[in-house]
């Protein structure tokens, strides 16, 4: 297993460093990162920065929710002190001058942890396990897109040009050489990884044309939570400095294949480091069972987690254009058709990989919710539904539609409120609703092209 990104003195990895400046970073509830920058003298002398706690009741757009939706929160928008984490401590290798970039936990000047942040979340979440002397070990897949620039949002993406000087007419799942068209940019890329030293694992290309997929090294779900965000900064800023774009959108292309971020997810002792999800027989344990059967049971209203955006429920639809994203809630062994996909191998590696999350999603919730779901079978004993064989396309299609639906069964869920936090599940159902609403309140090009002289 690897280890958790090792926590540092932060005086002597500046002075190891160089370091000249800082950026405090936080994750908001869609993943963006916010926060200042400071001098690093200031900073190591005391300077903690502060933020209000409005930032994670932002929207995608800037904007907030209306006050109707808000009845629960403190409108004096009260201050937080920003603590540094020691184990997400990265350099910023593209700055000219020697940068850190760092993960921050959020507290309120009393002290009091900010129940509402993505990180604490997860947090909530894992001390639940560790309570139980379980260690929950997760290893993300993200998938993305590289896409020519695209400065007018009324023109749909297009595939960049490559080493060749011609674009990507068609799917080249797995191939090295599509994958080669676009060397330069990954050689910067592995480089920027490299001095961040985050956990990357492996490079393929994806269904999709531009369509590629970093896998990450299984270990920590905070800390790999933490390297996800700083490679999704650290993509788009090495395809930037390549002329192109590098989207996490979970369906930026009509006819393409959606982008997910798939979650290999085990359980083991703390103590001895036992896969808990092994039994002794080499088949999957009670324990197990009952973790896929909390899935199953919980997932659906989980979703507003896993698809958190209005373009998250186009890569969801069960159409061929879809690609091998799933649309149910099944089980199955080595099936990429299925929501959750046990893979093949020695009884030490016994895991699930939750295939429903999109790229999209915030790591922080999206592996608290998996975690969540999965905790609460455990609790309950929930046995899933028999494992399926073969294509799942024919199963119903049980998961919400829309954005729409699934904060409709999300507010309707007590159990996943009282593990993630009833404040934090109430702001993100009213950051969401608020988004949704700024949405339909956008003119679409289909409807001018199809409505504007026929109806």
């Amino acid at each position: 297993m690897t280890l958790k990104h090792s926590s540092v003195d932060l005086s002597e990895w500046f002075r190891t460093h160089g370091i000249t400046e800082v950026e405090c970073l936080v994750s908001d509830l869609t993943g963006i990162l916010k926060g200042k920058i400071m001098p690093a003298n200031k900073y190591l002398n005391g300077g903690r920065p502060r933020l209000p706690d409005s930032i994670f009741i932002q929207t995608v757009t800037g904007g907030y929710p209306d006050d109707d939706e808000l009845r629960f929160w403190n409108p004096a928008e009260l201050d937080m002190q920003l603590v540094a984490d020691p184990s997400a401590v990265y350099l910023v290798p593209w700055a000219d001058d020697p940068t850190a970039q760092i993960i921050h936990d959020c507290y309120y000047m009393n002290g009091e942890p900010v129940e509402i942040a993505p990180r604490y979340v997860l947090r909530r979440v894992l001390e639940l396990y560790a309570a139980r002397g379980w260690k929950p070990v997760i290893a993300p897949e993200v998938e993305f897109y590289l896409v020519k620039t695209n400065t007018d949002p009324d023109y749909p993406l297009e595939p960049p040009v490559g080493r060749s000087g011609r674009q990507e007419s068609g799917r080249q799942s797995y191939s090295i050489d599509a994958v080669n068209e676009f060397d330069p940019l990954f050689e910067d890329m592995y480089d920027f990884c490299e001095t961040e030293e985050l956990d990357i694992d492996t490079l393929i290309h994806e269904e999709g044309a531009g369509q590629m997929e970093v896998n990450f090294q299984h270990g920590d779900p905070l800390a790999l939570a933490d390297q996800v965000v700083i490679f999704k900064r650290t993509l788009r800023e090495t395809a930037l400095r390549h002329g192109m774009y590098a989207t996490f959108m979970a369906k930026p292309m009509a006819n393409e294949p959606g982008s997910a971020m798939h979650l290999h997810q085990s359980l083991w002792d703390a103590e001895t480091g036992k896969n808990l999800f092994a039994g002794e027989n080499g088949q999957p344990s009670k324990l197990f069972l009952h973790y896929l059967g909390g899935l199953q049971h919980y997932m659906p209203a989980a979703m507003p987690f896993f698809a958190p955006n209005i373009n998250s429920y186009r890569r969801l639809m069960p159409s061929e254009a879809s690609g091998s994203a799933p649309h149910n809630i099944e089980w199955g062994y080595d099936n990429r058709t299925v929501g959750m996909r046990v893979p093949v191998g020695a009884p030490e590696n016994m895991r699930v990989e939750n295939r429903l999350p999109g790229a999209d999603a915030n790591p922080y919730l999206a592996m608290a919710a998996s975690l969540a779901c999965g905790y609460l079978g455990m609790m309950q004993q929930l046995d899933p539904r028999p494992p399926l064989t073969g294509l799942a396309g024919v199963t119903p299609y049980v998961l919400p539609a829309d954005v729409g639906p699934a904060m409709a069964l999300l507010s309707e869920c007590e159990a996943l409120a009282d593990i993630m936090g009833e404040r934090f599940v109430k702001s993100y159902l009213a950051v969401k609703r608020a988004e949704h609403s700024a949405y339909y309140r956008v003119i679409s090009s289909w409807e001018r092209e199809h409505l504007l002289l026929r109806v």
